[in-house]
């Protein structure tokens, strides 16, 4: 069956399934005796593995077989869900996690899983993880000894059945000279005549190792025959370079038997234990997840799933619409007529409503990025052998999608750096007189035209000694300069490039690389970041984002003969202003807006349009805000509001001050937008 047409849809929904897992999965850590969690999980975990059966991905299939048994061992009261347990899980997820990616990205989706599917398999039998992985080294070393093979279930059939039927079944080690050369020659010589003599069912190391010698001086053959042991050895022992051949009849020692002893015996407390737990309480839990299911379904009869690609598609196209609107509007203007006047307008009221809808599908609710962080933060926790509590509040708050796509790795680094660097380890916790936990509130909400986003944690705070005298060092400020900032500017003095107080390197952070980069990637996305800090009682990064980069709300002004757009979501409000307003500070020129000192910034002068002839008594001027920065740009004139469309200025044009793009105006003519941020320092 040819499966290409459905990769799309398989992988879209491999990665809602595997993503429903890893959220379940830290629920159950929470709660480890909800069963209903366990049947989410389940449910997830099976939908995969019939999916990618069916893709043809087997060791997709093959791992979530496995991870569907111990999920199935927990709800049936088997074993009882610990951290171990949970770790192995965790990191079947991330192994499945990798498979779906290397299929999306070309890949045949295969890896190596043979150690996890050991360890699922002796926690599915009632045995700890770790003492799989011991296990599994011993029983390596007991096969390189040939003390003894491991045989599965079928392997122990076709053995029990050639007895059965007047074979023999005998283990044959061949162990070769030290000095022999051809390895893989000796062992061709040795298959030859066992092929003639039986049938080979098993050899360790594998065949294919085998053939690439891949293996000391020894290995062990299983085979059935008809032939007696000493008549095959002797056989055997004719081949050159040979140390010597070893025969035994076969002696099951499989895994089956000793799980049968051991399931027996460490499983049953568990399962007297767990007897006892609240039975009662499971029709309730199923009852509300029946309720939230059919919740679910309600809601996904409403909703079909589309391709960004073609969201994208209906955005150009709108946004040509949005030029063609201000160009129809400009010509009304100068026809004054009133039928086209009326038809304009109605023409517009339309475009607009048009307009929302499309920009809200593109909406997606911010926590498609927060979902992925919960399980980092437990990863993180325990490298850096540290407790923390995450709390998410807000996911459900809506962004663009371009925004979206740009704003995870930010916050990733932000959620580092607060694990590594912001939250203590508990024995220093404690000794401050705060609870062992750290917490780490990541929040999400709406405010005008802005989304903002926040990292709170409850940790050591900004060292402001040692931040000012890394930065001194690293001439990022004077000691003068240094002396007069706030304690709000000197936190932030981790922004700059290169700029890290680590002691030490680790795997986490400090590594001079990381906040600068979040700093750079929020302004490049036309938002901001600000650090509010207190020592030794934690740290507030909060993200500044607009809602959308496609269409904007701009202030259209002009400059000599030369049109400017400044983002509404920049201005504070437009002034006029005399010349005797305004003062000298510093060498620089400001004036007193409402009480505060506010630089003055000629757009004229920082692109080159020209300044007038005559001096000018009066003064146009757009207060601007970054953050809790203003400046007053100086302009010729205000044209007024518009809505338009953001186009970028091209790969040649990338590094052009203080300009973030462009855009068609209804007459055709081009505009520049202003990036403000970059006027503010």
């Amino acid at each position: 069956m040819d499966t290409n047409q459905y990769l799309e849809m398989f992988l879209e929904e491999s990665k809602e399934h595997l993503q429903a897992c890893n959220e379940q999965l830290l629920e159950l850590e929470k709660n480890p005796d909800d069963l209903a969690i366990v049947n989410e999980i389940f449910r997830a975990a099976h939908t995969l593995k019939g999916m990618s059966a069916t893709m043809g991905y087997e060791d997709i299939a093959n791992l979530t077989h496995k991870m569907e048994n111990v999920l199935d061992a927990i709800r049936n009261a088997k074993i009882r869900v610990t951290s171990e347990i949970l770790d192995v899980v965790f990191e079947s997820s991330d192994a499945l996690e990798e498979m779906v990616i290397d299929i999306e990205q070309g890949g045949s989706g295969k890896k190596d899983v043979e150690k996890l599917v050991t360890m699922l398999n002796q926690i599915e039998a009632g045995k700890s993880p770790l003492e799989a992985v011991h296990e599994k080294m011993e029983e390596v070393q007991t096969a390189d000894d040939s003390e003894g093979l491991v045989y599965d279930d079928f392997e122990q059939t076709v053995v029990s059945q050639s007895i059965e039927q007047g074979f023999h079944a005998f283990e044959l080690k061949v162990i070769l000279r030290d000095d022999c050369l051809l390895k893989a020659a000796r062992v061709f010589m040795v298959f030859e005549i066992l092929e003639k003599a039986g049938e080979i069912i098993k050899t360790y190391p594998t065949v294919e190792r085998l053939e690439n010698e891949e293996f000391d001086n020894q290995f062990t053959v299983v085979i059935v025959t008809k032939e007696d042991a000493d008549e095959l050895q002797a056989k055997v022992q004719k081949v050159s370079e040979l140390e010597k051949a070893e025969i035994r009849p076969v002696q099951f020692q499989s895994a089956a038997i000793e799980t049968a002893a051991t399931t027996e015996a460490a499983i049953t407390p568990p399962v007297s234990e767990t007897a006892k737990q609240p039975a009662k309480k499971e029709p309730a839990k199923t009852e509300n997840g029946a309720a939230k299911r059919s919740t679910n379904a309600h809601s996904a009869n409403k909703t079909i799933r589309v391709n960004i690609d073609r969201l994208d598609v209906l955005m150009n196209l709108f946004e040509e619409l949005v030029i063609d609107r201000g160009r129809l509007q400009s010509i009304a203007a100068e026809l004054q007529n009133a039928e086209l006047n009326e038809t304009t307008e109605r023409m517009t009221r339309i475009s607009g409503d048009l307009q929302n809808i499309i920009l809200n599908m593109r909406m997606v609710p911010v926590e498609t990025v927060f979902n992925r962080f919960p399980k980092m933060v437990r990863q993180l926790a325990r490298d850096l052998d540290k407790k923390i509590n995450l709390e998410i509040i807000g996911a459900e708050t809506e962004l663009d999608r371009t925004v979206i796509d740009e704003i995870g790795d930010p916050l990733v680094h932000l959620i580092r750096n607060a694990l590594d660097h912001g939250v203590e380890s508990p024995a220093e916790r404690i000794a401050a007189g705060k609870p062992e936990e750290g917490t780490v509130t990541l929040r999400a909400y709406h405010s005008g035209n802005h989304v903002f986003i926040e990292l709170e944690d409850d940790g050591a705070g900004v060292n402001r000694a040692r931040v000012l005298k890394k930065a001194i060092e690293r001439d990022i400020v004077t000691e003068e300069i240094a002396e007069t900032l706030t304690d709000k500017q000197v936190a932030e003095l981790i922004l700059s490039s290169g700029f890290s107080t680590a002691e030490k390197l680790t795997d986490v952070s400090g590594r001079g690389v990381g906040l600068d980069v979040v700093k750079s990637t929020i302004e490049s996305l036309g938002g901001h970041i600000s650090i509010e800090s207190k020592e030794g009682q934690g740290s507030l990064f909060q993200v500044q984002l607009p809602l959308t980069l496609s269409i904007i709300s701009v202030m259209l002004v002009q400059m000599q003969k030369e049109i400017f757009a400044v983002p509404l979501s920049s201005i504070i409000e437009t002034a006029i202003i005399q010349n005797a307003d305004i003062l000298n500070a510093h060498n620089q020129r400001v004036i007193d807006f409402r009480g505060k000192i506010v630089p003055l910034v000629d757009l004229r002068e920082i692109f080159d349009t020209g300044l007038p002839e005559e001096p000018e008594e009066l003064k146009s001027v757009v207060i601007v805000r970054k953050g809790e920065n203003l400046a007053a740009l100086v302009v010729d004139s205000f044209i007024g509001q518009q809505e338009i469309v953001l186009k970028s200025l091209g790969n040649y044009l990338q590094s052009v001050f203080a300009l973030s793009g462009a855009t068609i105006l209804g007459n055709g003519q081009v505009a520049l937008i202003v990036d403000c941020n970059a006027l503010i320092k």
